[in-house]
């Protein structure tokens, strides 16, 4: 049985720091240098460039990710509040 390889196999840089660049990329908005610098001060030298390569490879897999990990809607439904109007007067249920 052969060993599946890793997404980031082949990476210069360690899963943590690929999949931190792009979960800022994509859930704060932050631009590609604000990312830049905020590895930069984290003690990761990587350019603007290498952080746009890996949103565009590992964007669409965390989004497959986070999409599949949401909770599915049920088939009962729970009401907080209810307003009903009775002889043009408003009640709360």
């Amino acid at each position: 049985m052969k060993n599946a390889k890793s997404l980031y196999h082949g990476h210069r840089f360690p899963a943590s720091v690929i999949s931190c660049a792009v979960r800022w990329y994509f859930r704060f908005r932050l631009s590609l240098r604000d990312i830049e610098e905020l590895l930069f001060e984290r003690g990761v030298i990587v350019s603007y460039e290498t952080i746009r390569r890996w949103c565009d490879k590992f964007g669409a897999y965390f989004a497959y990710r986070v999409k599949a990990a949401r909770r599915k809607p049920g088939t009962i439904w729970h009401l907080d509040e209810v307003f009903v109007t009775l002889r043009s007067e408003p009640y709360l249920l």
